[in-house]
């Protein structure tokens, strides 16, 4: 069985090496927003600016707890740094549009600006905590050539897909600009005709009759929508 689905391979490996780097270059754009948002520039809306820098440190964070904990398999070096180069895009993308410069004048805090919050709490908490939920049973012997059905992923096949296309788009939203609703956009679809296929014919792969099962009573990403 190929072990590559959707230029991403699944085989366990540590890629540790790979990893390190991998991390290290997220560090760097990480650094360039917070040096955006405190490095002394004077943007037009300073606060918004510095409220997206702290989304980027949460998702780093993030990253690293993926990364080091619960990602199991290989990261290839190609994977690696396009990655890094699209979290780069995105996330120093972002700070741009929120400083203000566009429009040249602070946009108020407002009823757009929670739900913008809310949701990027809301979408962190779902795909962390969904990939905790399965870490930990993972670790349990008897799951042991067994597919994970059971946390959040009770409700969608791939709800950490759909935990980030929650929080990427709350993410947008705290930018203040339209332009930024391309970013969440583009993820969603490419998760929806993609990255879940290729997962889907892995998973039927590896767990046949007990993948279909699940498949078969399971939403694909939006739970009563698709």
């Amino acid at each position: 069985m190929s072990s590559s689905y959707g230029g991403v391979d699944r085989s366990h490996g540590r890629s540790l090496r790979t990893k390190l780097g991998f991390a290290a270059l997220h560090a760097g754009s990480v650094s360039i927003c917070l040096w955006l948002a405190f490095g002394g520039a004077g943007w037009p809306d300073p606060l918004r600016v510095k409220i997206l820098a702290g989304a980027a440190v949460l998702y780093f964070l993030r990253h690293l707890v993926t990364l080091f904990v619960l990602l199991q398999r290989k990261v290839d070096l190609s994977e690696g740094l396009g990655l890094a180069a699209f979290m780069a895009a995105f996330e120093i993308g972002f700070m741009l549009l929120g400083t203000g410069i566009i429009s040249g004048e602070a946009t108020p805090f407002g009823p757009w600006d929670m739900l913008g919050g809310a949701l990027l709490l809301t979408g962190s908490v779902v795909n962390t905590g969904s990939e905790l939920q399965r870490w930990h049973w993972k670790k349990r012997p008897e799951s042991k050539g067994h597919c994970y059905t059971d946390g959040l992923f009770a409700y969608s096949m791939h709800v950490n897909y759909l935990g980030d296309s929650i929080l990427f788009t709350g993410w947008a939203i705290l930018t203040a600009s339209l332009w930024a609703a391309v970013v969440p956009m583009l993820m969603t679809g490419l998760f929806i005709v993609y990255h879940i296929p290729a997962l889907d014919r892995y998973l039927a792969d590896r767990y046949g009759a007990e993948f279909r099962a699940y498949a078969a009573r399971t939403a694909k990403f939006l739970p009563f929508v698709y």
